[in-house]
């Protein structure tokens, strides 16, 4: 697949962090995010020289009653019969099972039509870099792409799960110590939360 991309800047800045928006009385979420922030800077690159092979998207709308960041907003009196809103966001809500099924289904089967469109196989990924959000997802994927462990980079135990900071950092960690050098094929599928959104 061939991709015609107009670049309307040269370089982007990606960031995340989600412990503001977090319940701490709720039990059904707060134990499970860590607290961090990442960012990565993304800059354009000439056709000739681009190294990316391909991109799918896995969104479904359809879930974000499972997972969500809902906002809300108060009316307010701008004069003159019209009238805006002051609004915020509410806590983070999710329903771990569902968020399950869903990345357990979705991450490989994305992965796995991705790799078929490029002519990868499993033998050809050098990493698997999935957002950090539960072991039992990652060793999931890793095993419906037939790729060992081994391949996954995750750094889960030590922070938990950042949400959209989780790939920043882990890209972070496994760069800053040398242990990823720069690979032929790397994969990455970014956060369960956007891909509901």
């Amino acid at each position: 697949m061939d991709f015609d991309v107009a670049y309307s800047a040269e370089c982007w800045l990606v960031d995340g962090s989600l412990s503001r928006w977090v319940d701490w009385s709720d039990r059904n979420t707060c134990v499970l995010f860590g607290d961090g922030a990442g960012a990565m800077v993304i800059t354009a690159t000439d056709a000739e020289k681009d190294a990316l092979l391909g991109f799918r998207m896995g969104s479904d709308g359809n879930g974000a009653c499972h997972l969500g960041l809902n906002a809300e907003a108060d009316g307010v009196s701008l004069g003159a019969g019209k009238e805006g809103g002051d609004g915020r966001y509410r806590k983070v809500t999710m329903n771990g099972k569902e968020v399950f099924r869903f990345a357990t289904s979705r991450a490989p089967e994305t992965l796995s039509k991705l790799m078929e469109e490029h002519n990868i196989s499993g033998e050809e990924v050098d990493w698997l870099l999935l957002h950090q959000a539960n072991r039992r997802i990652m060793d999931s994927a890793a095993r419906r792409l037939k790729l060992p462990k081994e391949k996954i980079l995750c750094n889960l135990d030590e922070y938990g799960n950042t949400s959209a900071a989780s790939i920043p950092l882990a890209l972070d960690e496994v760069s800053g110590h040398g242990s990823v050098q720069r690979s032929r094929v790397r994969v990455n599928v970014g956060s369960f939360q956007k891909v509901f959104l």
